[in-house]
């Protein structure tokens, strides 16, 4: 098959880990003014269920520029951002839900994040067996989870409570990870453009295989976008009708997972309580390293989750509708599965 490679990639989506550490745009602390403008639209929230939470019963006049600011940042600038500054020790997890979503609403639609049709994701050790478990979610346990994409737009996390040890979030740039393969081994990153089959643990839309296939790398009308889950690609392996993954399939994935873990390219950041951190999937990998947790179970590791659809993403081809249900922008991604109705979820499930 003869395929053109894309143009390497250009622009503030190509970025190497040092330059990202040794600054600090990305990160933007709230005011004493936009929390309180939060902690008001919370107030007005208190008979609203948080699922039902939307732009105009959570009005955030002051701060809906800045968030503007910030979406244009993930959406078309370096492909990730951070929120500083929610007082969420001061909050009950009610409140912290309802000023999440509020916030969340501002950026984008909340899509489904399993079967269950969580809107609002708890990302917190069930004690779940993500290896031998194939219902099982690594972010249901403390393991390291390497390098991925989530299936929406953006994916949001707002930390709660932190672990004893551990438990960093880490960053790279997928556009940088594709101008390296372009360079080093172009034959390899061509196989990248063709699918491969990723395990959906359990969560099967009506009609659809236990697993889906697109490409790791996929252009269409000038966007690169990716779509990656080694973990799951690895255990899609376990369905005959899948083919093996060998010879320079393998060396591909392999050299896709070298990069992304190179200290050049990545890097680290800790959370604290109150951060809100969101990504663009479509040009960014995120990880989690592992983790100790707290004993007490008041005090465990504890993040919240969102998914979400942006009004301003970008085209994305056919393909991604074996993922994401549809490609209508701003209506796109999620877990949808027979019988599941959308809810929020308080505690942990």
């Amino acid at each position: 098959m003869n395929f053109n490679l894309p143009e390497k990639r250009q622009g503030p989506q190509v970025w190497y880990g040092q330059e990202i550490k040794s600054s600090n745009e990305w990160i933007y602390t709230l005011t004493n003014q936009e929390i309180k403008e939060i902690d008001n639209a919370v107030k007005l929230a208190k008979n609203t269920e948080v699922a039902a939470i939307k732009r105009n019963n959570f009005p955030l006049t002051s701060l809906e520029s800045k968030l503007r600011k910030i979406s244009d940042d993930v959406m078309n600038g370096r492909g990730f951002a951070l929120i500083r500054g929610l007082p969420v020790e001061h909050w009950s997890i009610e409140e912290s839900a309802k000023a999440y979503f509020g916030i969340g609403s501002y950026f984008g639609s909340a899509r489904s994040q399993n079967a269950s049709g969580h809107v609002l994701g708890h990302v917190r050790d069930l004690g779940r067996d993500a290896v031998n478990d194939p219902s099982a979610r690594i972010y249901q346990t403390r393991e390291r989870q390497t390098f991925h994409t989530d299936s929406c737009d953006v994916v949001a996390l707002l930390c709660l409570k932190t672990a004893k040890s551990g438990g960093e979030s880490a960053l790279v740039s997928s556009m940088t990870i594709y101008n390296e393969m372009y360079e080093q081994r172009p034959d390899l990153l061509e196989l990248l453009f063709r699918p491969f089959a990723t395990d959906r643990r359990g969560e099967v839309p009506a009609g659809k295989k236990p697993y889906f296939e697109i490409p790791v790398f996929n252009y269409f009308e000038d966007y690169l976008s990716v779509i990656y889950a080694r973990r799951y690609i690895n255990s899609a392996q376990r369905f005959d009708d899948v083919p093996a993954i060998e010879g320079k399939r393998l060396e591909a994935l392999d050299l896709f997972d070298t990069l992304a873990n190179d200290p050049r390219l990545n890097f680290k950041m800790t959370f604290k309580p109150g951060d809100i951190q969101l990504v663009h999937n479509h040009t960014m990998l995120h990880d989690r390293t592992d983790y100790i947790d707290w004993e007490e179970e008041a005090k465990k590791r504890h993040l919240l989750r969102l998914w979400l659809a942006m009004p301003n993403a970008r085209p994305l081809p056919q393909v991604f509708e074996e993922r994401y249900g549809t490609i209508d922008i701003g209506d796109r991604g999620g877990i949808v599965v027979p019988g599941s109705k959308l809810n929020a979820p308080l505690i942990p499930v």
